[in-house]
């Protein structure tokens, strides 16, 4: 199951469109300077904290603990990624502390650490492609050896494009398991995997486990299949003993005391590594809505397994927007109507939506999976039958957002002028794109994430490989229906009933163009975020030929794509979302790799050549992600704590030194 909404790609924001400026918690600050770095296909912006001052002192202890803890991780997800990652990180960081030159291999090289640092390893962050370096070998080697490090054989994996070619592959067509580059399996095949995990499973236990969700997998001398569990006194001990640490004096200093219970059951789980302790601590976390301070952190998302299972670590620390907030709790409050509402068959529809909270946050911290490249939407705990049982955390994270607004604000071109067919258009975005941009993600959060059931007896991992892009297309879908929908303007959600239009265009002149500036030519999509939107946005086009209600236009040379009929369109995005929903409930893989082979993967390579050649006229950066600010204690006279303070670093090459040095554990 995916929760994250990994990439800001819907909206606005990240790909230059205007924007409205954000909620009276968070105006723009002309004298702060968002975007503080650019390289390759990638822009580093800073984000602000609101609210922050308003926080009392053990609050914001509270949330200082609460983020070293995150910090701490962030080895983990290096080795996760691949296992030669620390190694080379070791290495560009030593070569780092050689005093820097200005001829132009250094500034090769220079690209190359700080594109291997944004992307926590060797591999593109989004694309999952093996970065190469553009300095010569020879050059690299000299600078190694200036740095007093011999190593030949890592030479050969920074530079031979076929030792370890993708994190996580996605030719289906081989064992994926042996030829993705991340480190949770090793001298084992996909059916061996497939086949261990199987065996464990019973299909009638109440509280299905997440088998697998916190382990790696490696085969025995006997040559029998074991668990290596990630835990203190297992893998990754010297980092989860630092995060208990700091997590055990988080909870001295919780707002409340189910924050305290929770944040037990999670050191528990990090000091045992059974996973029913991690299914209790989530059931624990949900429970807690009425704190100002929250956080993510323990191995979660499974994008990175080419199986769906393992999980990759992140954390996150956040602060309520208590005035932004008012949107997203009035959509839990309505969600039983939501869901009684869907266009899914009834047997897929949830007979009673249980505890679904959704808040407006401000990231305070973002560290793992999350740094620096984060969500602008969560929706957690995975597990289905928590989710049902329990109920479910949804949010969508304001000064994050807003930062690629106020950074796009700073950029003199913009992708909406470029790729909007006609000024109508463009005036359509630049009136309501932002609201409805941000309404939708509420819905796939809030509520899209949240809908449906499995039918009993269908596993949660029935979609293997496919189910990411699935996912993610379901909780979409969900979005986009219920944007048009007359109750959001009936609950004072949406401001205008025309409104939702903007994100329509938006989301198809992404999903069918806009969104492959982010692959390189020749490439298919792998991605499961844009597998999702292509999906989406080529099944409406395909389905609506007839009726046009998407039409292909050339004018200039230019290609577009342009809504004719809103109201068909929100039709085809209920038929979908009502097949994809079956697949799901149902356990249909076929039928979901159907879907996701014919519509989600192949480029038109006459199109994406033409959009790439569009897109790098602009002079923009595809990709964004962030510094954190440093969360600095001030002491008085007699050494005690009166106060925390976020200081906001323009460098960022100093902070990934930096949290080198001071986070680095394994």
């Amino acid at each position: 199951m995916k929760r994250f909404v990994k990439m800001i790609i819907i909206g606005g924001a990240a790909l230059g469109l205007a924007s409205c400026a954000g909620p009276a918690s968070e105006e723009k600050n002309s004298d702060f300077k968002y975007t503080i770095d650019s390289f390759a296909d990638l822009k580093v912006m800073r984000y602000r904290i609101p609210g922050w001052e308003q926080l009392s002192l053990q609050q914001k202890e509270y949330a200082y603990h609460l983020a070293e803890a995150a910090k701490y991780g962030r080895d983990i997800l290096w080795d996760q990624n691949c296992k030669e990652n620390l190694r080379v990180r070791h290495t560009l960081e030593a070569i780092l502390e050689l005093p820097s030159r200005e001829d132009p291999a250094y500034q090769d090289f220079l690209v190359y650490a700080k594109r291997v640092f944004f992307s926590n390893g060797i591999h593109h962050h989004y694309a999952e492609d093996k970065i190469l370096p553009a300095c010569p070998r020879e050059y690299f080697q000299s600078l190694m050896e200036e740095a007093g490090i011999d190593d030949p054989a890592l030479l050969e994996i920074i530079y031979n494009p076929d030792i370890y070619p993708q994190r996580r592959s996605t030719d289906t067509s081989g064992d994926i398991v042996k030829s993705s580059a991340v480190n949770f399996y090793e001298g084992v095949t996909r059916a061996e995997v497939e086949a261990f995990y199987a065996a464990m499973v019973r299909p009638d236990d109440p509280e299905p486990i997440s088998y697998g969700l916190n382990s790696k997998v490696v085969k025995g001398a006997d040559g029998k299949l074991k668990e290596l569990p990630w835990k203190v006194g297992g893998l990754y001990s010297p980092a989860i003993e630092k995060i208990c640490e700091e997590l055990s004096k988080a909870r001295e200093v919780a707002e409340n005391d189910i924050q305290k219970r929770a944040l037990g059951l999670l050191i528990d789980y990090y000091n045992s590594g059974d996973l029913r302790k991690w299914d209790a601590f989530n059931i624990e976390w949900v429970k807690d809505t009425i704190g100002t301070v929250d956080f993510i952190n323990g191995f979660i998302e499974d994008y990175n397994d080419p199986l769906g299972r393992k999980a990759s670590w992140e954390g996150y620390v956040n602060i309520k927007d208590f005035e932004a907030s008012k949107r997203t709790e009035i959509l839990s409050a309505n969600a039983q109507w939501f869901e009684d509402n869907s266009p899914v068959d009834p047997r897929f529809r949830k007979a009673k939506v249980k505890g679904v909270s959704a808040k407006v946050i401000n990231a305070v911290c973002l560290a793992g999976d999350s740094y620096p490249s984060t969500p602008i939407g969560i929706n957690l705990p995975n597990a289905d039958w928590i989710r049902k049982e329990h109920g479910s955390k949804s949010v969508t994270i304001a000064n994050i957002t807003h930062t690629y607004d106020y950074a796009a604000q700073e950029l003199p071109t913009s992708t909406l002028a470029e790729f909007a067919y006609d000024k109508k258009e463009i005036e359509l975005a630049k009136k309501w794109g932002t609201v409805a941009d941000e309404i939708h993600t509420d819905l796939h959060e809030c509520l899209g994430h949240a809908s449906g059931q499995l039918l009993p007896g269908v596993s949660s991992t029935a979609m293997g490989e496919y189910a990411s892009a699935l996912e993610e297309a379901r909780a979409d879908l969900f979005g986009l229906y219920y944007t048009a929908d007359p109750k959001m303007v009936e609950l004072g959600i949406m401001p205008d009933p025309e409104a939702y239009k903007a994100e329509y265009s938006n989301y198809i002149r992404n999903g069918l163009m806009v969104q492959f500036t982010r692959v390189e030519l020749g490439r298919p999509n792998t991605e499961a975020h844009m597998q999702n939107r292509k999906l989406i946005a080529q099944w409406c086009y395909e389905k609506g030929l007839k009726d046009k209600v998407i039409v292909k236009k050339v004018k200039g040379g230019k290609t577009y794509f342009v809504v004719r009929d809103y109201v068909k369109l929100r039709a085809l995005f209920a038929e979908l979302l009502a097949e994809i929903q079956r697949i799901k409930s149902e356990g249909d893989y076929e039928a979901g790799k159907a879907l996701i082979e014919t519509y989600a993967v192949h480029i038109d390579p006459e199109l994406h050549k033409e959009v790439r050649q569009r897109y790098e006229a602009l002079n923009l950066k595809p990709y964004g992600g962030f510094v954190n600010p440093e969360l600095q204690p001030v002491t008085g006279a007699d050494g005690v704590v009166t106060d925390y303070v976020p200081v906001y670093t323009d460098d960022y090459l100093g902070q990934m030194l930096l949290y080198g040095k001071k986070y680095g554990t394994l």
